[in-house]
């Protein structure tokens, strides 16, 4: 039975966890969604598994009133996760990648509706109770979003953040409205001086390799 007080782990941890592939896949990860551990990535993983494991099985299993009162349970609770289409099937499942997982934790949806300006303050905002989800305060940013839910995320009535004229909203739309059309501008001009400067470099290394050929044939007419 085990020891009550003693929580069960809810992810697998990887099986060769030193292969250099996977430790560089999983930096970048952590990086992207601002997570704050490997330990939310093998969570995501371990839940992506599970529905992919029981899919397999359901696919194997002869048809039955038992398989589709199963089937229909895991593909509307994946549905209204916002992880599949209504119109998805079992083969679907199958399909789904980490980053599917991932966009649909409360961290990154408060990113994606600009409540946020970057994955760490979206955490940082999560975790000191300034968002809630209808009327319920969530702390946890690894808590993944229903499609129902997804409409309304918002900060607390009572939380600093609410009001319009907070350093950190004002700061953001300022920031915001700087990289408009200028943030293209200076990209394309980034790219414009790239461009010149290999095309330099190809010229230079052309000039070396024909003066290099023609000193060689020099050599050979001496």
């Amino acid at each position: 039975m085990g020891d009550p007080k003693k929580l069960k782990k809810k992810y697998s941890p990887p099986i060769h966890p030193w292969k250099k592939e996977a430790i560089d896949s999983e930096k970048k990860i952590k990086k992207e969604y601002g997570l704050k551990n490997k330990q939310e990535i093998y969570r995501a993983s371990s839940f992506l598994k599970k529905y992919k494991d029981l899919a397999k099985k359901l696919i194997a299993k002869q048809d039955s009133a038992q398989k589709e009162k199963e089937k229909q349970q895991i593909l509307s609770k994946l549905q209204n996760l916002g992880l599949l289409s209504n119109a998805a099937k079992l083969d679907d499942i199958l399909g789904l990648q980490l980053n599917d997982i991932l966009q649909r934790r409360l961290q990154s949806l408060v990113v994606k509706k600009n409540l946020a300006r970057t994955m760490k303050q979206s955490r940082q905002f999560i975790t000191h109770r300034h968002i809630k989800v209808k009327d319920m305060e969530l702390t946890s940013p690894s808590y993944l979003v229903s499609t129902q839910e997804e409409n309304v995320i918002a900060f607390k009535t009572n939380s600093s953040l609410n009001q319009e004229d907070h350093p950190e909203r004002v700061l953001s739309s300022i920031k915001e409205t700087r990289e408009g059309p200028r943030a293209k501008e200076r990209k394309n001009e980034k790219a414009e001086i790239k461009e010149k400067e290999k095309s330099n470099d190809n010229k230079v290394e052309k000039a070396e390799v024909s003066k290099a050929k023609n000193e060689e044939s020099l050599g050979e007419q001496e």
